[in-house]
């Protein structure tokens, strides 16, 4: 009996440390994600600003162009 529950308490630590293992590689893994997301977006700010810069200047000459 103490052999079994011996057993049953190195077979729970063990799941213990995969689960404590899986929780930080995803820890890890969703701050990389975080990051990702991050210089994405800050990648989507920096092209709308670009394009509403060509916008602009595009506007300026259609406004030179002689009117019909």
């Amino acid at each position: 009996m103490l052999f079994t529950m011996d057993k049953e308490l190195s077979s729970l630590a063990q799941k213990i440390e995969q689960a404590a293992a899986l929780c930080q590689r995803l820890r890890r893994e969703n701050q990389h994600l975080r990051q990702e997301l991050a210089n994405a977006q800050q990648q989507v700010k920096l092209t709308q600003s670009r394009f509403e810069a060509a916008r602009r200047r595009l506007d300026a000459v259609i406004e030179k162009l002689p009117k019909e």
